[in-house]
């Protein structure tokens, strides 16, 4: 599973021209999924989404969490995040889950963020063609592979 981890002082998903969700400050996470992701990929990522220290506190210092802040996250799924781009310039795709894999695993994955945090979480849907629009703060944003442990 990776995720690109963006700290966000307003974050919004539009679909068919309609706003579908939106958050204040928090992170905007995007996720992709592939058919080795388990259980233990989604705990470990939730504690570092909930977790990872990237606000600033008082002393101007990324030493705050979401959490810590009581912030929002919005989680929209991209399997472009496992795009291979090994072999020529058109990307491959092949490591991404189909969506009778990745569906499921995306649906626990919002549980078990939402159990970490203490809180709902907004998303977006999966496979439908989303405008993601944000304002990056910092900017901040932060690439995590499950598999790599990094």
């Amino acid at each position: 599973m990776k995720v690109v981890i963006q700290v966000v002082k307003e974050a919004s998903v539009t679909i068919d021209e309609n706003m579908y969700a939106s958050i204040e400050k928090g992170l905007l996470v995007l996720v992709g999924v592939e058919d080795a992701d388990t259980d233990e990929d989604m705990k470990w990522l939730s504690n570092k989404i909930v977790n990872m220290r990237v606000f600033t506190d008082e002393k101007g210092v990324m030493n705050l969490s979401v959490k810590d802040l009581e912030g929002e996250v919005l989680l929209v799924s991209q399997f472009t995040l496992q795009a291979s781009t090994k072999k020529g310039h058109r990307p491959s795709y092949i490591k991404a889950s189909k969506p009778s894999i990745a569906i499921p695993v995306y649906e626990q994955f919002i549980e078990i963020i939402e159990r970490d945090l203490g809180k709902k979480i907004s998303t977006g849907v999966f496979g439908a063609d989303m405008k993601v629009a944000l304002i990056n703060d910092g900017p901040v944003t932060i690439i995590v592979d499950s598999k790599q442990r990094e």
